[in-house]
């Protein structure tokens, strides 16, 4: 790197594909352009339900429909970079774009981690008070934590953009993925990085750290309450409302678990999977949320069916 050659905020940052792959990048590219498509459609599809069915105006669907406005933001945050470098063999990025592709992809990330924190107290209070369930999660108070876990998510990464720009990188700079992340940025930088990786990690302690803490105390609890049903029916009934939302927190954090072990242990060895794995931590959770709560969501169906067959009797 010859970072005397350098001045603050006039890098470019060169993107990178799949290692070794660059000649096939078109055919490997199509998997992961159809996962996009898929997720675009299938979270339209879903605010769409939710926005225009009555039936589905309760607190855990108005959560679901911030989830899905949360991931369509990533994949408009992540997909056109991917669409220049695969299909066009653009690398390029000049550092205001990279710095705001960066803030885009971290402050959605941390909404969906926000919106599944709230989705899982959510749950708790619908089976520990059902009775008292609307009134404890009126309409007003769902506007406040989506307003909150949104203003939180540009507050914690508001500063990196800004703290990006004082330091000096090389004219050309080599990325480790396909769009740009703040530890990737900071780690080709040729000052002290120190303030910048201090910010980074407070950043993500007080969103996905806090998060998982709060999510996993969340289902203690209601593992608890369940516990203290006595009819073994209505303890599967209570515990089958919170598989949807347990298996999309799964999907949630188990591949950022998976990239973090990765990068720690065989990045080096094995880039191209290293590679294929970052873009498979942001491109799951917006493919599967749709289809884990179409799968298991009755209400979610139901809606479905009932506009498939509005449209059918209006074309009739």
């Amino acid at each position: 790197m010859f970072c005397n050659t350098s001045t603050p905020g006039h890098s470019t940052f060169l993107l990178t594909g799949f290692p070794g792959l660059e000649a096939s990048h078109h055919w490997v590219s199509i998997p992961i352009n159809l996962v996009c498509v898929v997720s675009i459609l299938g979270n339209s599809i879903i605010l769409f339900l939710i926005r225009t069915d009555p039936a589905l105006h309760e607190p855990m669907y108005i959560f679901l429909s911030m989830l899905a406005a949360s991931d369509l933001g990533l994949c408009a945050s992540t997909f056109p970079t991917m669409v220049r470098l695969f299909w066009l063999g653009t690398r390029e990025l000049p550092f205001d774009f990279c710095a705001a592709q960066m803030f885009f992809i971290h402050a959605f990330t941390y909404v969906e981690s926000g919106v599944l924190l709230a989705m899982a107290f959510d749950r708790f209070i619908a089976i520990r008070d059902p009775l008292h369930y609307a009134t404890i999660l009126p309409h007003s108070a769902v506007a406040k934590v989506g307003a909150a876990v949104l203003v939180r998510a540009i507050l914690l990464n508001l500063p990196g953009p800004i703290l990006l720009r004082r330091l000096i990188f090389p004219q050309i700079s080599t990325l480790s993925h396909c769009y740009c992340l703040h530890c990737d940025l900071v780690g080709l930088a040729c000052s002290d990085t120190r303030i910048n990786s201090l910010v980074g990690l407070v950043s993500i302690l007080l969103s996905l750290g806090l998060d998982s803490s709060l999510i996993m105390l969340s289902y203690a609890l209601i593992l608890r309450t369940v516990l203290g049903i006595a009819s073994p029916g209505e303890r599967l009934k209570a515990l089958n409302t919170c598989v949807s939302h347990l298996c999309i927190v799964l999907i949630f954090y188990l591949p950022k678990l998976g990239l973090s072990v990765l990068h720690r242990v065989e990045k080096h060895s094995y880039p191209a999977l290293a590679v294929l794995m970052a873009n498979l931590h942001f491109l799951v959770p917006p493919f599967m949320n749709p289809v884990v709560y179409c799968i298991k969501s009755k209400q979610i169906r139901q809606g479905f069916l009932r506009r498939f067959q509005q449209k059918r009797v209006d074309i009739s």
